[in-house]
């Protein structure tokens, strides 16, 4: 006697989870989304007005003038989309990457401030421009960064999660 149920009913019932694993998964994906999704939206808001911004950005010296206002400018702007998209829980894994992605780009500016001496506040939540020798905290500024990496990596490997709309449109069951 075969013992899988075929009927129809078995396919559009919700999957029982099979592990703890699969059961706690999708509640810390959503964890991860609202808690990256938060420090983004504090990131960006932090940032305005955009001078803000722009003179954070101007103070890694990275880029020519008109690229760090370009950069000054939208950044915040970009951190509210990829927010925003983590809420509704939109091309999670996309958006968990490029969250990741993000992260991993302001520790590579951090990196580089720290290597070549600059005395400046990473500008991450509002802020940015020089500070005092000794007043910089950018060990801090890289381990917080490497934790949100950590959860938009998390999103990106793990992106099944409840309240969300690719869910919702079927992406991720």
């Amino acid at each position: 006697m075969d013992t899988t149920d075929e009927s129809p009913d078995a396919s559009t019932a919700p999957a029982v989870p099979r592990s703890r694993w699969e059961a706690v998964q999708p509640w810390l994906t959503l964890a991860c989304r609202l808690g990256l999704a938060a420090v983004l939206v504090f990131a960006a808001v932090s940032k305005f007005p955009p001078a803000l911004s722009v003179q954070a950005v101007e103070a890694y010296d990275l880029f020519p003038v008109e690229v760090a206002r370009l950069i000054g400018y939208t950044l915040p702007l970009f951190e509210l989309a990829l927010a925003a998209l983590l809420l509704v829980g939109l091309a999670t894994r996309y958006v968990g990457a490029v969250g990741a992605l993000l992260m991993f780009v302001f520790i590579a500016g951090i990196v580089s401030a720290m290597a070549r001496g600059l005395n400046i506040d990473c500008g991450c939540f509002g802020g940015g421009g020089q500070v005092a020798p000794g007043e910089t905290t950018y060990g801090l500024s890289i381990a917080r960064d490497i934790a949100f990496a950590a959860m938009g990596a998390f999103i990106a490997v793990w992106p099944r999660s409840p309240f969300a709309l690719d869910r919702a449109i079927g992406l991720f069951r």
